[in-house]
């Protein structure tokens, strides 16, 4: 129990910095920074900012590392659980990571627009404006594929922390929403145009928000409770 209480806190460790720089780099610095109807402002905010641009990379790759990281110690923590689902949990969360860091060059390509190099001055500023927009476009386009198994392996994990009996059952039951809610957010994304004009656009993965942090905080500051594992 001694050694399941560690791998907890760890997992809850690893947890807690994909959180926290994920919602620096994909939250934070993009309000800050983006004005999608202004690609002027836009591109005069990041080339002010580039130290804060540079950062949210930074976060980004700590994020996908952590997050790489993470499922394989959870499996350590579940896998006694059921040794199927703790696998299929494993395999979908890692299969993001390279599709992430993949994505992640779009914005090193905005770096080398506002760096201005000098094959780039036959490009007038209109023209550098309109690459970054297309490139920061395509980052988030990215992001949405990567949401698709962001959601999935919340499934399994869901599951996993349900039948466990030494983790709340009530995160488990946000945790497997979560997925739903990520996969209708791809999905409703991908075939509305102008789905974010929905109120429900706003709330949909407000069930994957809940587990997670509260999961993370669980593990990182309770760990668990001293039941006998649910083996299958």
């Amino acid at each position: 129990m001694e050694a399941n209480r560690k791998t907890a806190r760890l997992a809850g460790f690893f947890y807690l910095m994909v959180i926290i720089t994920g919602l620096f780099s994909l939250m934070y610095v993009p309000s800050k920074l983006i004005v999608w109807e202004n690609p002027a402002l836009t591109f005069q905010n990041i080339s002010s900012s580039v130290q804060l641009f540079r950062l949210s990379i930074a976060g980004s790759i700590i994020c996908y590392i952590a997050f790489t990281l993470l499922p394989l110690v959870l499996y350590q923590l579940l896998k006694e659980v059921d040794g199927t689902y703790a696998k299929l949990m494993v395999i979908l969360a890692l299969i993001s990571v390279p599709i992430s860091f993949i994505n992640l060059q779009n914005k090193f390509s905005v770096l080398t627009l506002i760096e201005g190099a000098d094959y780039l001055k036959v490009f007038d500023i209109k023209q550098l404006q309109a690459q970054m927009m297309l490139l920061l476009s395509n980052y988030n386009k990215g992001l949405l594929i990567v949401q698709v198994f962001w959601g999935l392996w919340l499934f399994p994990f869901g599951y996993l922390v349900y039948k466990s009996r030494f983790l709340p059952k009530i995160l488990g039951i946000f945790l497997m929403l979560g997925c739903f809610g990520y996969l209708i957010n791809v999905f409703g994304r991908t075939t509305f145009p102008h789905f974010s004009d929905f109120a429900i656009s706003n709330y949909i993965t407000l069930p994957a928000t809940i587990g997670e942090i509260g999961i993370c905080l669980w593990l990182l500051l309770v760990g668990v409770q001293n039941k006998k594992v649910n083996q299958n």
